[in-house]
């Protein structure tokens, strides 16, 4: 006994701490699997001991509240199911009912409160017991109506969700938002529990009702699928749900087996519900569980291969990722060689080491994960140097988690910011090249600077395989970098990414220096600021990065790579730059001009520069509302800049190039003279 209860205390105080990592920290110490193992050990020796202990995580739903967000107690618990991996237990827990089988959505469970025809509340799951007050990030909520034909109280959960579609973009484009979200469920968490609506509103949440709570004097008939039905003519979007008879279930359960590999929406299992729902609400409930539904999870396909070797991959923060590469095997239809490891501490728990049996799974049937290792040789050769950049890498520990870091500032991995503006839409302009993709490059080795962006067929085979991509996406990302090889030298001068020279910048300083580079960047700080828009502040930028002979070997190979266009004809005909020296911005709707990039477009061809405020600097604010009390038509005002509509800027252009055209004339006919 007394050796359970070590165990048990072992167990609960494991769990515990793995569960605040995922739900309160948005991090991960151990896998899914391992995971459930544990937790499956726990309740198997709580039933055979008839022992609880205080803190158990199986008598815990949810997070804990340490948010700021205002907290709010639920009428009735919120439970979580009982769950079974078994197809034949499913059976049996239906017997002779009907059921409803519906994914479970792996996102953040929320409750939304309709009155009189509109949402009035929604409140996290928190808890179970307690959770927190979310309204204004709920209005955000991309798919759920704020108003309905319904007038009654309406009271419905919904799991807020982040498509996988969805997830990848955002991923690419959070920055160092603590880096890079592990997975759409955390992006998700923190999305929702926070205190800034308009975070919630740029990402793209959803909420996917699951179960209708209560629905003031609407007949159902008894029926839960007819509930479905009702809740998709109000306007909201319902889980996909599927009626079942225990007979039907191993077909039923197939059919979403083969349907999560392409799934947009996280998911991590099935719900089971008794269609006739005065029966179910009849079982009543457990101390921890309802007893109208259970969960199914996948029953995962367990492979077991060699451990090949441990390769390390350096991250924009400076963290080294290991990453499992072993030999190939079959999972769940696709063939899989690798499966990271996230931290040091999760290796030394597997005790992980090249040569090692190990077995690896698909969590929730998409993403490799090792489940365990059967040899256990230990944790050998973490690397001394980043394999990036050659610098010193230490072993960090930060909320108990070992990992390894590269010391090293200039870091290639560090700087891919760098290389993620070369191929931007308005530098290289290269499809395929996202900041993520950048960095699972960078950090494989295949791009150590900008030239080797034109090698990466170099490393054709590790790239088909990598995760993500395949032989469509190489061919695909190959064609578009041989696309880009031929450009102007606007684009290139602006993503080199010299410090605070901006697109309208790089066409200014092409234009100056005739589109000659060499001359371009030999200029002295004198010629340099003979530039319209370039001060003594970029002039030292401009000057200072080209006195780096690093810097210059950098650009000499990129340019090698490069087939850049002619010159423009008027190239350094500045008396043909009707607006040089003219400062212009751009506010309010457009009427001659798609957008206004296309009028700044057109102002930068004439010599002048368009900038997003108004300042002393500003020669002319152009705004169809003209009589606008708006912010910068109030300070152009004040500043005395004139405020011009479209029809007067096209009148402008039209008088300017008349008096050029004059001038041009009397010219000519002196000449003739």
């Amino acid at each position: 006994m007394q050796d359970d209860l070590s165990r048990m205390k072992e167990l609960t105080g494991v769990l515990s701490e793995a569960a605040k990592a995922y739900y309160q920290e948005n991090r991960e110490i151990m896998s899914n699997f391992e995971y459930d193992r544990l937790y499956d050990e726990l309740l198997a020796l709580e039933k055979e001991t008839g022992i609880v202990l205080a803190g158990s995580p199986t008598q815990k739903v949810g997070y804990e509240i340490l948010s700021e967000l205002p907290k709010e107690d639920h009428p009735s618990p919120m439970l979580s199911l009982d769950k079974t991996k078994d197809v034949g237990a499913l059976q049996e827990w239906l017997g002779p009912q009907m059921g409803l089988l519906s994914w479970k959505l792996d996102g953040l469970t929320v409750v939304l409160t309709y009155e009189d025809g509109s949402l009035v509340k929604a409140v996290t799951r928190g808890n179970g017991e307690t959770g927190e007050v979310i309204t204004s990030n709920a209005r955000f909520f991309e798919n759920i109506p704020l108003k309905i034909a319904y007038r009654g109280r309406l009271v419905l959960r919904g799991e807020a969700i982040i498509r996988y579609s969805d997830f990848e973009k955002m991923n690419e484009e959070i920055g160092d938002a603590d880096a890079r979200y592990k997975n759409p469920r955390n992006l998700c968490s923190g999305s929702v529990r926070q205190l800034n609506s308009q975070v919630t509103a740029q990402r793209h949440v959803n909420c996917v009702i699951f179960s209708l709570v209560q629905a003031d004097a609407v007949d159902f008939g008894n029926s839960r699928s007819r509930q479905f039905a009702w809740l998709k003519e109000q306007g909201f979007e319902t889980v996909e749900q599927k009626t079942v008879t225990a007979e039907a279930l191993p077909e039923t359960v197939a059919y979403f087996a083969e349907a999560v590999k392409t799934y947009d929406l996280p998911s991590d299992g099935l719900v089971l519900t008794f269609e006739d729902i005065a029966y179910g609400e009849s079982l009543g409930r457990t101390a921890k569980f309802p007893r109208n539904s259970i969960a199914f999870k996948w029953a995962d396909e367990i492979a077991e291969t060699t451990l090949s070797y441990i390769e390390w991959s350096p991250s924009r923060t400076g963290l080294i990722n290991p990453v499992a590469v072993f030999e190939p095997v079959e999972l769940e239809g696709t063939t899989v060689s690798r499966a990271s490891v996230h931290n040091i501490s999760i290796m030394e728990g597997l005790e992980l080491g090249a040569g090692d049996t190990i077995t690896v799974y698909k969590a929730n049937m998409i993403i490799p994960q090792i489940a365990d290792n059967l040899t256990r040789s230990g944790v050998r050769d973490i690397p001394k140097i980043c394999p990036v950049c050659g610098g010193e890498t230490r072993i960090q520990q930060v909320n108990e988690v070992k990992s390894l870091y590269c010391m090293n500032p200039d870091c290639q991995a560090k700087r891919i910011k760098s290389f993620t503006l070369l191929v931007s839409r308005d530098a290289l302009n290269i499809d395929g090249l996202s900041e993520m993709t950048l960095e699972k490059f960078i950090g494989s080795g295949f791009i150590h600077e900008y030239a080797d962006i034109f090698h990466l067929d170099r490393h054709r085979d590790a790239i088909v395989e990598m995760e993500g991509f395949g032989q469509k996406s190489y061919d695909n990302l190959m064609q578009a970098i041989k696309n880009a090889s031929h450009t102007t030298l606007v684009r290139v001068v602006y993503g080199l990414g010299v410090a605070g020279i901006g697109l309208a910048n790089a066409k200014m300083l092409c234009r100056h220096f005739g589109y000659d580079f060499e001359k371009m960047r030999r200029a002295e700080p004198e010629e340099l600021q003979e530039v319209d828009g370039i001060g003594e502040v970029l002039a030292d930028a401009w000057r200072q990065y080209f006195a780096s002979e690093e810097n210059n070997g950098i650009v000499d190979r990129l340019l090698a790579e490069l087939e850049i266009e002619e010159a423009p004809e008027n190239a350094g005909e500045q008396d043909q730059q009707l607006f040089a020296g003219k400062t212009f911005v751009i506010t309010g709707s457009l009427n001659h001009f798609t957008n206004r990039k296309e009028l700044q477009e057109l102002i930068e061809s004439k010599g002048g520069r368009a900038t997003g405020s108004v300042t002393a600097k500003t020669t002319y604010l152009i705004n169809n509302d003209v009589n606008s009390t708006s912010s910068k038509n109030k300070k152009a005002r004040e500043l005395g800049i004139p405020i011009l509509s479209e029809e007067d800027f096209l009148k402008l252009l039209e008088d300017g190039a008349e008096e050029r055209s004059e001038a041009e004339s009397d010219t000519q006919d002196k000449e003739d003279a």
